[in-house]
């Protein structure tokens, strides 16, 4: 299929749209506001939202990351995620994201950091995947780090990012819904996230969420019980 025509099919899925279709950001939000919301469910692993100017790592789940952008789309944010071309529209619009303030980059190309600077310069939060945020070195790592806070973005890195402001991890993800010898309907799925980071979030503090939760979205969690549970990878 030519180039043309796959973008127009990609146009015409609702709530995508080309670069040339995009609109100028909200005025509403500028560099000086400081934080952008989460959804409920992530305001205890998240408290006081995703502060502008800071650099976020999220590891071990891409719903995570992809539920760190919900409530902001919503309210008004823009959006890039870059390197991740596994990421759907379909799994983005069930867990929250604003399909119109979001723009999907899958390759960087060969000017990594001219591309990153523009993407810092255009959009509230720039979204990294696994391997950009591993084959990142610190050089740039500082550079774009001030960038980040000159414009009061949010960085937010699918995997290990150094410096990061912010830590969240994935761990102990068990599926709900099948009974102990392996059948039923997968429904929801326990996982517990972890947050480390720098002044008040310096000692680790741990929140159980749903990951997905029934309907698809993030929701908060139980602490597991019961080992009618079956832990599950990804």
């Amino acid at each position: 299929m030519a180039v043309p025509e796959a973008v127009a099919g990609l146009a015409a899925i609702p709530g995508v749209r080309t670069a040339a279709q995009l609109g100028e950001p909200s005025p509403e939000l500028s560099a000086s506001a400081g934080s952008l919301p989460v959804t409920p469910a992530l305001a205890k692993l998240v408290p006081g939202g995703l502060r502008r100017g800071t650099a976020v790592s999220a590891s071990g789940s891409t719903a995570l990351v992809l539920a760190l952008l919900a409530e902001a789309t919503r309210e008004g944010s823009w959006a890039s995620i870059t390197g991740m071309p596994e990421v759907g529209v379909a799994a983005a619009a069930e867990l929250g994201i604003e399909l119109e303030r979001l723009a999907l980059i899958p390759d960087l190309g060969a000017e990594v950091a001219a591309v990153l600077s523009a993407l810092i310069d255009g959009f509230d939060l720039v979204v990294l995947g696994p391997a950009i945020a591993r084959g990142m070195q610190a050089p740039l790592a500082h550079r774009l780090a001030g960038r980040v806070r000159n414009r009061g973005a949010v960085l937010l890195a699918a995997g290990p990012w150094p410096g990061a402001d912010l830590e969240l991890s994935v761990s102990n993800r068990r599926w709900r819904g099948l009974t102990d010898d392996g059948f039923g309907h997968l429904e929801f799925r326990d996982v517990v996230a972890t947050r480390r980071g720098r002044g008040v979030a310096t000692r680790p503090s741990t929140v159980a969420l749903r990951l997905p939760g029934p309907g698809g979205a993030v929701d908060v969690g139980e602490e597991p019980a019961g080992r009618g549970l079956r832990e599950v990878a990804g």
